[in-house]
């Protein structure tokens, strides 16, 4: 992920990576990864963050350059994304174990993620996203703001 959009909205707002830092509760060397894109930000942060700036997970991760608006979550709800996964493999006629290879996993990671027992990794997110054309907020069962 070659992603510029957390460098930008940090200056946008005059914030400094210790500000950000600390409204997520991690280390200022934790955020530098995510924004020199050494990693990739946890979803839990992210959806943090797309709170924080007001603004779509999608616009932060460079999927979209429209700002769309979604209301609010303050917590992911690891079911309700499992059941969106679900509903992403039915919708596509996809087995666990045809998602897996997309992702190139496991069906029993799949399977995890869809029984809400573990929160899915920002990197599937993005490529369930850029793959079936969808919007890693409303996968993680944000509503848009009309």
């Amino acid at each position: 992920m070659n992603n510029t959009r957390l460098l930008e909205l940090r200056e946008y707002n005059f914030l400094h990576q210790k500000d950000i830092a600390q409204i997520l509760n991690i280390d200022r060397s934790t955020y530098s990864t995510w924004e020199t894109n050494l990693k990739i930000i946890p979803l839990k942060h992210l959806n943090n963050l797309s709170n924080y700036y007001n603004i779509s997970m999608d616009y932060i991760l460079g999927l979209t350059n429209k700002k769309i608006k979604y209301k609010k979550l303050n917590e992911l709800d690891k079911k309700i994304i499992g059941n969106n996964i679900k509903k992403l493999r039915s919708n596509n006629n996809l087995t666990l174990r045809d998602l897996a290879r997309v992702l190139n996993t496991t069906s029993s990671t799949i399977s995890a993620y869809e029984t809400g027992k573990t929160l899915l990794l920002t990197a599937f997110a993005i490529e369930i996203a850029q793959k079936y054309h969808l919007s890693v907020d409303e996968l993680c069962g944000k509503e848009k703001i009309n």
